[in-house]
């Protein structure tokens, strides 16, 4: 499958050793274009990797308790969780492509409505039971079982989930429906995808795969694991154990990783950074990533339901302001479209700028010749900060913009899809997952209720596409579509900062936007 390649991503990124490197944090509007890879020079961390010790990760949880789900985590702490309890058919590269993980190999049809995939062989889970391809088939039923209703399970809508079938002990045959092949299945089911065997259960028997195995669990509080000695990557991980500790918020872990309670506060605030920088206990590693943020427009609400709104919008906004205000220069400005890692991502779209004369010409056309008043809801941190900047922004065209903040449970809750106007975003994904994710024909959470018939053609046929340049051609016209009338204005990717001790090393810049949640890299220096 060469659509599906293993790459490295080393050379976007760059580690931060307290007031041991220069580095020039940005304020105001001035902005940072490129990173430039730099590497912590001490004889401590060149020594390659030790064993042995216990790793404390500080996760944010707000107040969800969670759980241990493969298939259906809750709470942000559950699926930084799943990334040491389970290990997948296929796993995330460093550049934010899937490359293979349990699978030995994987083979898709010319119309991608039947993959064939192949375990490796000998292959164990935590309590000693060989993997075969019968809990291959046991996990992608559980995951797509309708009584346990996980929303992940609506990504794989075209599944024929009776008929899946098994070849021999280590093969399997997954079918989709005619006409509505499925190439994206390594994206679309490895996040949530976990291999689990057939007597698994999230709470009486939590087994799987990983690097680590589950050792004790108190919801909402925090979690241990041992190291699984038959981990399937040789000689990996590193650690006698990883905890995991939830937090309520960033300030309260900020504090910890200061006390020492704990080794590692993955993705810390731009805010924060300078804190860390002067001092010499911590290094940063700062991962350039897709991850994207972006202002919500319901396409079925007034005012947004006219695309010459949508359109204006997306000319009110300073890019290179919010860039440089809201991500303190940690990022770079986006295009109105997603996935820029991805191989068939549209490079040739003209980038957008401000135009405020063409924004009030376009709200003049719609009917708003006196100005326009709409209400942006949000929540704290990050979105918080854009709709504060995107609001003064908006002033210079006549736009009153009244920022509502709302507590991270009700933003993220049921009326989370009914709100006209909203802060979002994304993490660092392929195009054809995050396309099911937001704004597709079948996206599970579609805030902007974007639809389009052409739209919905192109991704379909790319969905059944497995030659990446026919794909390319039909992606390259639906990002094009997404640009001129989609819903999503999409200003700008942020680098993702992970803090961690001196004293822990394995942590690399990391196109997914999840260096420090790689556990079987992690390891103790000088333990």
């Amino acid at each position: 499958m060469n659509d599906f390649s293993r790459r490295r991503f080393l050379h976007n990124g760059l580690l931060l050793a307290g007031n041991g490197l220069a580095f020039a944090m940005l304020g105001g509007c001035q902005r940072n274009d490129s990173v430039e890879p730099l590497a912590i020079a001490t004889g401590t961390l060149a020594s390659g990797p030790q064993y042995g010790g216990k790793i404390r990760i500080g996760v944010i949880s707000g107040n969800q308790i969670g759980n241990l789900d493969a298939h259906k985590p809750l709470g942000g702490g559950a699926s930084f969780r799943g990334w040491a309890l389970y290990s997948k058919l296929w796993e995330w590269q460093l550049d934010a492509r899937p490359g293979l993980g349990l699978a030995e190999s994987t083979d898709v049809n010319q119309d991608g409505t039947e993959w064939i995939i192949r375990l490796k062989k000998g292959l164990e889970f935590h309590h000693g039971k060989t993997i075969t391809a019968d809990d291959v088939i046991f996990s992608l039923l559980r995951l797509t079982d309708p009584q346990l209703a996980s929303p992940y399970a609506a990504y794989l809508y075209s599944l024929e989930r009776n008929h899946i079938q098994k070849l021999d002990e280590l093969t399997v045959r997954i079918p989709f429906a005619k006409g509505r092949g499925f190439i994206a299945l390594p994206e679309c089911w490895m996040s949530w995808g976990g291999i689990v065997p057939t007597d698994y259960d999230p709470v009486s028997n939590v087994v799987g795969a990983g690097p680590y195995k589950l050792k004790n669990f108190t919801p909402g509080q925090r979690s241990t694991f041992t190291r699984f000695e038959n981990y399937y990557k040789s000689g990996q991980p590193y650690a006698d154990e990883i905890e995991i500790i939830d937090f309520l918020d960033q300030t309260s872990r900020l504090q910890a990783l200061q006390a020492g309670q704990i080794d590692i506060a993955s993705g810390i605030t731009h805010e924060q950074l300078p804190f860390l920088q002067q001092d010499d206990r911590f290094a940063v590693t700062i991962s350039e990533a897709d991850v994207w943020h972006s202002f919500d427009m319901n396409t079925e609400k007034a005012p947004f339901h006219d695309v010459r709104v949508r359109q204006a919008f997306r000319l009110i906004a300073d890019r290179d302001e919010l860039v440089a205000r809201v991500l303190h220069g940690h990022g770079r400005i986006a295009n109105d479209i997603y996935a820029p890692s991805d191989p068939a991502f549209n490079d040739q779209i003209p980038q957008r700028k401000q135009d405020l004369a063409a924004a009030k010409a376009l709200l003049a056309e719609a009917g708003y010749t006196d100005g326009l008043e709409v209400e942006l809801v949000t929540t704290t941190g990050t979105a918080l900060n854009s709709a504060i900047v995107f609001s003064q922004q908006a002033q210079k065209a006549g736009v009153r913009v009244q920022v509502k903040q709302v507590d991270p449970s009700i933003f993220s809750g049921p009326k989370r899809n009914a709100w006209a106007f909203s802060t979002g975003g994304g993490v660092s994904r392929p195009f054809l997952l995050t396309v099911q994710q937001h704004d597709g024909p079948h996206a599970a959470n579609n805030k902007t209720h974007f639809s389009d018939p052409r739209f919905a053609e192109l991704i379909t046929a790319a969905m059944a596409q497995p030659n990446l340049d026919e794909r390319r051609q039909f992606i390259h016209e639906a990002q094009q579509i997404q640009h001129d009338i989609g819903g999503l204005l999409i200003w700008g990717y942020s680098h993702v900062l992970d803090a961690a001790s001196i004293r822990v090393a394995g942590i690399e810049p990391d196109r997914t936007g999840f260096a420090a949640w790689r556990t079987d890299k992690l390891w103790i220096a000088n333990t």
